[in-house]
């Protein structure tokens, strides 16, 4: 069975070895995600070029994310390294207290704003909320609080403010910076970090675009105001990821998976591509296996309706990057045989705006009800095939394109599988037709008997051009299919 679920591997220390390189490869690895907090820019790029090359090598087609780092809230370093902090004490977050000078009364924070965005009353959550505070009041530069949940808190951990508010923007110069190391390693994706509103996603697009990027942005949920404005944010964006280690902490653990599902169905409803991300095998950085829990949260993403999973510190820097991977892949086929992973009713009372979308959502119709094998749409930008991903369905949907962006871009659609296929080379319909089919019998995707959906637009090489439908049964003669044109 070919798992329809991508599978997205973040790049670290734990894969620059090629023997792994390759390992990940082999195991399934969709796309890959180069995270901008760590690491140089030559670093990315070589690991971008890397990736890229052995893909190649294994006649693959590999995305690359882009992942920015987004604001710095955090706290500065301690004399020693640490301190433990007890319930009741009273704790200082000092703006003006040197950078290393930390110690069990008072610390800095790199983010000088601090003092402005809280008051007395807020809560404060350090180090993803294994510690919280209270703020008790603001004094000039001074945040003083009260340690209701202590415990060991070391350098450089981060802050969050229990219900979001912080007002950090989401493109720091830092970011500005690597959005044009993105556009020149020709990432596929670029994830923006801590966006606010729909302008934050806007001003990432536009600045990669006048870096010469082409690549889809992709808005990280992780902020208490961003549900707000989720549609907004959504409909900006070609694809948002559900971070639900910041989002967690700001909303609290208990409101999580609510709002994980809801986002994922509002994806799913606005034509955008949903990621699902944050310790979902996190025991795997040590461990061979992954927990039972682990395993349930990766299914019910699945189950969900997520296009993507991710894999962070399991892949990046854990001791069995290829064995997460190999687990993420059979927890997702075997979540994808239930039938809840292939019904589903989306825009069926809804009006298209597009005829390349009506194409799009009459061919999956078709397919589910005609026991389609397989569906060929050819495309130069990938809507088509993305429009159709939005049907849940156990049918593959192959992205036929002679663009390599596009081929890459599909890469993290659900149960859609790039191929180069040029289709302006011939004006001959039938024999595109043919040639088509004879591609996806070389895949071993059909075969003789098989019914196939082939969509395409009378003027081929023409985005949003697609106006075609046609079944085809394999082994007969193409001319004398069925055809339904718009």
């Amino acid at each position: 069975m070919q798992r329809r679920t991508k599978i997205i591997a973040t790049l670290g220390p734990a894969t620059d070895d090629p023997i792994m390189l390759d390992k990940i490869i082999e195991e399934g690895v969709d796309v890959v995600r180069i995270n901008f907090s760590h690491g140089t820019a030559e670093e990315h790029m070589d690991r971008a070029e890397k990736v890229r090359n052995r893909a190649r090598a294994h006649g693959r087609q590999i995305g690359v994310l882009a992942d920015l780092q987004g604001p710095k809230i955090r706290i500065e370093k301690f004399k020693n390294g640490k301190v433990d902090l007890k319930e009741g004490d009273t704790f200082i977050l000092d703006i003006n207290h040197p950078a290393d000078a930390g110690d069990e009364h008072r610390v800095s924070t790199s983010y000088k704003a601090l003092a402005d965005d809280v008051s007395r009353g807020d809560t404060l959550m350090l180090d993803d909320g294994r510690l919280v505070l209270w703020v008790d009041k603001v004094q000039g530069s001074e945040v003083i609080c009260r340690v209701l949940v202590g415990g060991i808190l070391s350098d450089r951990k981060g802050i969050n403010r229990q219900g979001g508010g912080l007002s950090a923007p989401a493109l720091t110069e830092k970011d500005r910076a690597d959005i044009k190391t993105a556009a020149e390693m020709e990432a596929d994706y670029l994830a923006v970090s801590f966006p606010r509103t729909a302008d934050d996603i806007h001003e990432a697009r536009a600045l990669l675009q006048a870096a010469g990027g082409k690549g889809g942005i992709i808005a990280k949920i992780e902020r208490a105001e961003a549900i707000e404005v989720a549609d907004e944010i959504i409909e900006a964006s070609d694809a948002i990821m559900v971070a639900r280690g910041d989002l967690g902490v700001e909303i609290g653990d208990a409101a999580l998976p609510p709002v994980q599902k809801h986002l994922i169905q509002r994806a799913r409803s606005l034509n955008r591509v949903v990621i699902t991300a944050t310790q979902m095998m996190e025991s795997m950085i040590e461990n061979q296996i992954p927990t039972r829990a682990e395993v349930f949260d990766v299914a019910n993403a699945v189950l969900d309706g997520t296009d993507a999973v991710m894999l962070s510190a399991e892949t990046a820097a854990g001791k069995y990057p290829d064995k997460a991977i190999a687990a993420m892949d059979r927890v997702c086929i075997e979540a994808e045989k239930q039938n809840v992973a292939k019904r589903s009713d989306h825009r069926i009372n809804t009006v298209f705006a597009h005829i390349d979308e009506a194409i799009a959502m009459a061919a999956m119709y078709s397919a589910n009800h005609l026991q389609v094998k397989a569906i060929a749409s050819l495309t130069e930008s990938g809507s088509t095939a993305l429009w159709m991903s939005r049907i849940s369905s156990g049918i593959p949907i192959y992205a036929m394109t002679r663009h390599v962006g596009t081929r890459r871009k599909v890469t993290l659609y659900r149960g859609v599988y790039p191929v180069s296929f040029d289709s302006t080379m011939t004006a001959d319909h039938a024999l595109l037709n043919r040639e088509a089919i004879d591609e996806l019998r070389r895949r071993g995707a059909v075969r003789d008997g098989d019914l196939v959906i082939i969509t395409k637009g009378d003027l081929m090489g023409i985005n949003g051009g697609t106006n075609a439908m046609k079944i085809v049964k394999v082994g007969e003669l193409v001319e004398s299919a069925t055809f339904c044109e718009s």
